[in-house]
């Protein structure tokens, strides 16, 4: 058996790993993962064949030679692995988790300190128990910094993931209603997620606490958090605090340095009123890494949002807000609620089916399109079959402007009877949806 000290003398010889046939890097050392309909262990000797110095299985079937390293379960190698490589890197690490605003605020954080510092961050949505070993495996001697974000949809995912890649810094966004079958409920999810904070407070870390927050307030406060720096609307005893001056759709917001009493402005590139937390967060950190104003309002206002979260596309004829990439209904009510609040002369809603709500699904299907109606919007499109059922258990005004389609095809289908034109549009719905189908008939 291979122990994770030699794969480690092999991988300093070899530092990128590929666990994808399909985009073999030569050179490289290629993980045989399994997952639920395949075993790459068969697909060991094509990763050889295709550049990769070496291959990592747990099957000795397919044991071909000495070029092919044999462990005992290749994820639980690769994971050790990632923990030793870790453990030789002396950089600030900043490890993220929460129910919304996960990857905007990761990224607003390294475009942040990307101003000053070399900065690894995880790329795209890397960050489960495979992402985040290969995110920490891609994080090299050159790097002053490192911002990992770490997801999770049961309990114990987020403890795995702080052990390896033992964050120097914490941050939670917020803690709201997602991933409710796996996490078993709202009190779950902030179990779940509070596993951060329990490593922060084992590890004597640095921990960032949205002081707005209820919620997280009351976790810090359950656990005797030490070493917390605030951030948050007013509280002086924030290290920044700060404000939204304007959202027309773009935030502009003023943000002071409580330790200088100094106060600046900065526009992003941002909508969503909700997102003013996310902000906050990268400017705090900002502050406590030294970095000027100057290079934190760069940071900030350099950042352009895409992936389709809270991404601002102008059409001919409407300006879209997509915001698909994923939903739940804590992320629902604020999309809702900012659209509600922006100037706009027509406002349409378009909403999707929200995913892995579990026994909750109905009741909180119905809450978001009561909530929907009571916001000051001109039309509403809901879609997908949650949606559709939960209709018919609410009491609602009856309308012409409000739409219940069954299925993205039959929105398709009234969307293409009666386009929508000269209007600002939120599209949000959970990643399967693929709401992107509609971007093309605004």
């Amino acid at each position: 058996m291979t122990t994770t000290e030699q794969l480690y003398e092999l991988y300093r010889k070899h530092p990128v790993i590929s666990t994808d046939t399909r985009k073999i890097a030569s050179g490289s050392l290629f993980f045989a993962l399994k997952g639920d309909k395949f075993d790459a262990n068969t697909f060991a000797e094509q990763a050889i064949a295709g550049g990769a110095a070496y291959a990592v299985i747990d099957n000795p079937a397919y044991h071909l030679g000495e070029q092919y390293l044999l462990v005992s379960d290749v994820l639980t190698a690769l994971q050790d692995l990632a923990r030793h490589h870790r453990r030789q890197l002396n950089i600030p690490v900043i490890g993220l988790t929460g129910t919304n605003g996960k990857t905007t605020t990761k990224e607003l954080i390294n475009s942040v300190l990307s101003q000053h510092f070399n900065t690894y961050a995880t790329q795209g949505n890397l960050n489960n128990h495979i992402g985040v070993p290969l995110t920490i495996l891609s994080i090299n001697t050159s790097h002053e910094a490192a911002v990992i974000e770490m997801g999770a949809n049961h309990q114990k995912e987020i403890e795995l993931l702080c052990s390896i890649s033992q964050p120097t810094h914490g941050l939670i966004t917020n803690v709201g209603k997602a991933h409710l079958e796996g996490f078993g409920g709202v009190e779950g999810v902030k179990k779940g997620k509070g596993e951060l904070y329990d490593y922060m407070n084992v590890s004597n870390g640095i921990t960032f606490v949205n002081s707005d927050s209820a919620d997280l307030m009351a976790m810090q406060h359950a656990r005797s958090l030490k070493n917390i720096v605030f951030y948050g609307s007013i509280d002086l005893d924030n290290l920044v605090s700060g404000q939204l001056i304007d959202n027309s759709p773009y935030l502009t917001l003023q943000w002071t340095n409580n330790e200088t009493g100094e106060s600046y402005d900065v526009k992003s590139q941002l909508t969503g009123a909700y997102n003013l937390d996310n902000i906050l967060a990268a400017i705090c950190i900002g502050v406590y890494f030294k970095l000027s104003a100057e290079k934190i309002n760069e940071g900030i206002a350099g950042y352009q949002p895409k992936n389709n979260r809270s991404q601002i596309t102008t059409t001919a004829t409407n300006t879209l807000i997509c915001d698909y990439y994923n939903a739940n209904p804590s992320s629902m009510f604020v999309a809702i609620e900012n659209l509600g609040k922006i100037k706009a002369d027509h406002k349409v809603l378009v909403l999707g089916d929200m995913f892995e709500m579990g026994q909750e699904s109905a009741a909180e299907h119905e809450a978001v399109i009561k909530k929907a109606l009571d916001t000051p919007v001109d039309e509403r499109i809901f879609i997908g079959t949650d949606f559709y059922i939960a209709e018919k258990s609410i009491d609602h005004r009856p309308s012409t402007m409000d739409k219940f389609y069954l299925t993205v095809e039959e929105a398709i289908a009234g969307l293409k009877t009666k386009p929508i034109q000269n209007a600002t549009v939120l599209i949000k719905g959970s990643r399967g949806m693929a709401l992107e189908r509609l971007v093309e008939l605004f």
